[in-house]
């Protein structure tokens, strides 16, 4: 097997047990899932260090995330992009998530000082919100700000609306978080709701309790 596919055969088979494990996993678990000898990971790898920062890197990278945005269809209807789009987004959380808590990590390998120097380079920069954007842009005349403002929005609700921690084993389903945008929290009515009191004083209109 070639030496890319070699190393590509390892970390996947890393993957599933360093969720399990963590960093207690050891190489001799991975060389038996892998289907090969134990000194093989060490043709391939440095040592355990560098074999767990690679399959971070494989989980962290968004490449295959900036390319599944990429490939939504733009002549869809917007709710049915913005579907898809969330889930794109919620599909890479989820797989973030459990394996930053099985390995307790703190905060993305980019603020890790051990992992940073080993992560590509390509990893850095932040294309998610240029990808999230033109997903928008063909709908930009039904929103009030631009459309990268409603990819950041939508990127916020969507990480808060299935973060683990913060809904509580509840998360917001994708209906939820594109109805919060498009629509806000307002009840839907047929009237017009009436000025603020404020406004019907400047017009001399007299507010109950009288003239303000």
């Amino acid at each position: 097997m070639p030496a890319e596919q070699r190393r590509e055969a390892i970390i996947q088979a890393a993957l599933p047990l360093l969720r399990r494990h963590g960093n207690d996993v050891t190489t001799k678990q991975i060389a038996d899932a892998a289907g090969i000898a134990e000194g093989t990971i060490f043709r391939v790898f440095r040592d355990k260090d560098a074999l767990i920062t690679a399959v971070i890197a494989k989980v962290f990278d968004p490449a295959p995330t900036i390319a599944a945005m990429r490939g939504i269809d733009s002549t869809m209807p917007l709710r049915n992009r913005l579907e898809a789009a969330i889930h794109i987004i919620t599909e890479r959380l989820d797989r973030v998530w459990e394996l930053m808590s099985a390995m307790r990590m703190m905060g993305t390998p980019e603020q890790n000082a051990r992992l940073r120097p080993a992560l590509p380079p390509h990893l850095l920069p932040d294309l998610m919100p240029e990808a999230l954007t033109a997903v928008i842009e063909p709908d930009r005349e039904r929103f009030r700000v631009e459309p990268a403002q409603v990819a950041r929005m939508l990127q916020l609700i969507t990480f808060a609306g299935s973060h683990p921690r913060f809904t509580n084993g509840n998360p917001l389903s994708s209906d939820e978080i594109i109805d919060l945008l498009l629509d806000g929290l307002h009840a839907h009515t047929d009237r017009r709701h009436p000025p603020p009191l404020c406004q019907q004083a400047v017009r001399g209109v007299s507010a109950p309790g009288g003239n303000l």
